[in-house]
């Protein structure tokens, strides 16, 4: 009787763990990663990872595995945001979960990009950068102070192209680089080679290709950061340590200009001179301000270059749409003076014309990847903590779903009329989303509004013609976390005599 007892009860263990078992694989079906490329065992999907044009892989997976996906990488697992939807559901609503960093091996810990508002982890400090960011260039009532700069600035940049129009990339990197060290330093550029404009160029690019998603396999194993720097095929090592002192350039000279010139008491004011007025600094406070005035330097120098080298080049492949800028421009401006940001308003093509630019041309197209911070599901979905987050912000700013024909430069799908609703706002998206948006758009959107509305008043931009042959501009993208437009040819000419004599006299 006893053993028959005791085998009941075996039994009815063995049938309670059974149900468990089934449960706990119920539940973890239910909550399964988002579907994505399988990989191989042990590496994941190490080697479909792509090293360049990420975008375009991760756009082909969605349209595989839907507006979220996943894979895995040597154990760890990447979150693939590809739709609007699911990205404002993630990183805005649910932001107290998707606003961290993760480690970046190369760019952060190596480089030393971590101490930047871009990679900073999210917590105090990140929010310290933020107000300090808010309080000076965070709002368009707080861009204001600025608009003088930009459009002097603007200003001395169409003579550079009416005297030069072969250097044109090199005139809109010298403009980029004056108004934001204007308004973080105090700063006026040297007319030709100046030292903080080069170095800006030089630390972005590394700053772009040192980040850009699959770049450095020490990101995927950051135990590769211990290897020797003399052990073979550890070449990014040394230039790991080269780009680390471009940034400590980059992050100093300009801060040791400014306390110079506060301490003479020649500081204009700016960011960092606003920050560092006469009070006892803790070393914590002045790292900050530091930092912090590098952070605005280094990215409003180099996303501003692209947004407006694409204006150039979508001018040149849309010929109509450059015209009724133009004359939208002459009817409300005339051809007596140059526009200014008083104008905006009563340019509604024109602003529209500058959100397509920034939808048509991703200045970032994946974002900046972020780390969960604590497990999540979504729509059945698990995303487990630690977990990176990619948003590809390129095939948001390019889905049907929201634009028609959106490979097509047309600012006329932001202008409503009858028959139709304006198109959603390409601001929404390619700024970022939630706690991580870019704290510099609204520097950004004014800085591409007055280059492209004090471009068109004065100059035409056309495809070049070499033998009688009509050379088309071709619109790719470069690789790297901030994307530029690929070198293109156009002709930049003055649309009269009247534009020359403006152009010299304001």
């Amino acid at each position: 009787m006893i053993s028959l007892l005791l085998a009941l009860d075996i039994c009815a263990v063995l049938c309670i763990l059974f149900l468990l078992k089934r449960l706990v694989s119920s539940q973890q079906q239910v909550h399964a990663l988002p579907p994505g490329p399988k990989g191989l065992p042990l590496v994941g999907s190490v080697l479909d990872m792509p090293s360049e044009q990420e975008w375009i892989t991760f756009s082909k997976w969605a349209d595989t595995w839907g507006d979220i996906c996943s894979t895995t990488v040597l154990g760890q697992p990447i979150i693939i945001i590809g739709s609007a939807k699911v990205a404002v559901d993630l990183l805005d609503k649910r932001s107290a979960i998707y606003s961290d960093r993760p480690v970046c091996m190369m760019g952060g810990e190596l480089v030393g990009w971590k101490n930047t508002l871009v990679l900073l982890p999210y917590g105090d400090r990140f929010r310290r950068f933020r107000r300090l960011f808010h309080n000076i260039i965070g709002s368009r009532s707080a861009m204001k102070q600025f608009f003088p700069v930009e459009e002097l600035e603007t200003r001395r940049f169409l003579r550079r192209v009416l005297a030069k129009p072969g250097d044109l990339r090199k005139h809109i990197r010298k403009t980029a680089g004056a108004v934001i060290l204007r308004i973080s330093h105090g700063y006026e550029v040297k007319e030709t080679n100046d030292p903080f404009v080069d170095l800006a160029e030089q630390a972005t690019e590394q700053f772009s290709l040192s980040t850009a998603p699959g770049g450095f396999m020490v990101d995927m194993i950051p135990a590769l950061c211990h290897v020797p720097k003399w052990f073979p095929f550890t070449a990014w090592r040394r230039k790991a340590d080269a780009w680390a002192a471009t940034l400590n350039q980059l992050v100093e000279q300009p801060y040791n200009f400014v306390k110079h010139q506060m301490a003479t008491g020649t500081a204009p004011i700016s960011f960092t001179s606003t920050l560092l007025e006469p009070k006892q600094l803790t070393e914590e406070e002045e790292f900050d301000i530091k930092w912090s005035s590098a952070s605005l330097y280094s990215a409003g120098s180099d996303t501003t270059v692209s947004a407006v080298y694409a204006f150039f080049l979508a001018m040149a492949l849309y010929p109509a749409v450059q015209a009724k800028a133009q004359a939208e421009i002459d009817a409300v401006v005339g051809n007596d003076r140059l526009p200014t940001f008083a104008d905006r308003e009563d340019l509604p093509y024109v602003d529209a014309l500058v959100k397509e630019v920034l939808r048509w041309h991703s200045v970032t197209p994946t974002g900046v990847m972020r780390r969960a911070m604590r497990e999540d599901v979504y729509e059945g979905y698990l995303i487990p903590k630690g977990a990176l987050i990619l948003t590809n912000i390129h095939r948001i700013t390019h889905d049907a779903r929201t634009y028609a024909d959106p490979t097509t430069f047309n600012p006329d799908r932001f202008i409503a009329t009858k028959d139709k609703p304006a198109e959603a706002d390409p601001r929404n998206f390619c700024w970022g989303f939630g706690r991580r948006i870019c704290p510099g758009m609204h520097l950004a959107d004014a800085s591409l509004f007055i280059s492209a509305v004090m471009t068109l008043a004065v100059f035409d931009i056309s495809k070049c013609v070499e033998n009688g042959k009509v050379i088309v501009p071709v619109h790719e993208n470069t690789t790297g976390t901030i994307s530029h437009p690929v070198s293109f040819p156009c002709v930049v000419s003055p649309r009269s005599e009247k534009s020359i004599h403006l152009i010299h006299t304001e």
